[in-house]
């Protein structure tokens, strides 16, 4: 989030000065991110001079800007303060809210609209009312200020200003109820739906989509079907599992139809071909292998061409065995080998066609890969 949040602040059209406040157990990879980024910006088309610094932050979000502040060089006017966590916004968003500052004089926040209708509630559970939304907005970052009124606000805020007085800091939620506690007018502007800030899971995989999208590297699909007969001389492996008192399957290797299908889904998501060309029959280290050392060597070949697994489901045709009991067992062990949520399905064909004879067993699998970072 660091790294796309300041290739965004890059490569904004203002000359600035970044401050990176980070955890102090954070420091040294933070400089790092911020070193790669300036140094990837500066090849650009159109490159320009890109100062950063790195300070320790504080335990409250108070504390971490005035410890931003303080890193500022003397000639700094316009301070825009920024979450990390808003990584998506984009560089023109900056500008924007530069140029109002500079205009008015006044602090800045970037907003959209409020949407959805919105509750009182009580803590009992009850709804205590509606609340007219028109005069409600979400506020995103960058929210900018004029330096020296933002500067005088949080002296007075955290106590710099007046270090002896007794009465307890207040802690404001972001720096424009700072500021405007401090008797500064703060004015909005419209926001951008990318500045969403990033909290949960769901957020992230949000982001991750739209990065790769913006990339032309969208989310890939692959799916893979195998089929083997019974061999009743041969134990079943199956998933990676020994399934004991069942009959096994024939093939090259142990005839794990499972594993084969999961890495002809994930071949093909990364678009490697299949198991076969992969793996073939006439390759001596695979007779008799197991389907974990098919699938360890199949990611393997997926990392190296750069693409992560999101998930594998896995459709299982068969009169047995029964998975049932082991279906846990089975997706966790898939799961470790994979990296990634395995699901395992089964079904019967009502005894038509020749799983439903008994005769072997088909499976089904689809992989989701996307491209790592």
């Amino acid at each position: 989030m660091l790294h796309r949040a300041l290739d965004q602040v890059f490569a904004a059209s203002e000359e600035c000065q970044v401050v990176i406040v980070a955890p102090v157990e954070f420091l040294g990879v933070a400089r790092e991110i911020g070193v790669r980024v300036a140094s990837a910006r500066s090849k650009a088309a159109n490159p320009r001079s890109l100062e950063f610094a790195v300070v320790a932050g504080a335990d409250t979000r108070q504390g971490s800007v005035v410890a931003g502040l303080a890193a500022l060089d003397a000639g700094v006017s316009i301070v825009l303060v920024h979450d990390a966590a808003r990584a998506m916004t984009p560089s023109g968003m900056f500008d924007q809210v530069i140029s109002a500052v500079r205009d008015t004089g006044h602090g800045v926040v970037p907003t959209l609209p409020v949407t959805d209708t919105i509750k009182r509630v009580a803590p009992d559970g009850t709804v205590i009312g509606t609340v007219e939304r028109e005069e409600l907005a979400y506020v995103q970052t960058p929210q900018g200020f004029p330096r020296q009124q933002l500067e005088a606000a949080y002296g007075a805020a955290v106590g710099q200003a007046a270090p002896h007085r007794s009465a307890p800091e207040v802690i404001y939620t972001d720096d424009a109820a700072l500021f405007a506690g401090a008797g500064h007018p703060v004015d909005w502007i419209t926001g951008d739906p990318l500045a969403f800030k990033i909290t949960t899971a769901w957020d992230l995989r949000r982001a991750r989509a739209l990065i790769a999208e913006q990339e032309g590297n969208p989310i890939r699909i692959g799916i893979g079907v195998d089929v083997h007969a019974y061999d009743s001389k041969r134990p079943l492996w199956l998933g990676g599992l020994l399934w004991p008192h069942e009959p096994g399957l024939a093939g090259h290797s142990d005839g794990d139809a499972l594993s084969h299908a999961m890495c002809d889904a994930l071949l093909s998501a990364a678009g490697l071909g299949d198991v076969g060309s992969r793996f073939g029959t006439d390759d001596p280290r695979f007779a008799g292998a197991h389907g974990d050392v098919f699938l360890q060597e199949t990611m393997a070949l997926v990392q190296e061409a750069g693409y992560s697994v999101g998930n594998v489901a896995v459709q299982l045709t068969a009169q047995h065995p029964r998975i049932g009991s082991r279906r846990d067992e089975l997706e966790q062990h898939l799961s470790a080998l994979v990296g990634a949520p395995v699901s395992v399905a089964a079904t019967t064909t009502d005894g038509l066609g020749f799983t439903g004879r008994g005769e072997g067993i088909a499976v089904t699998a689809t992989a989701l890969v996307h491209p790592r970072r």
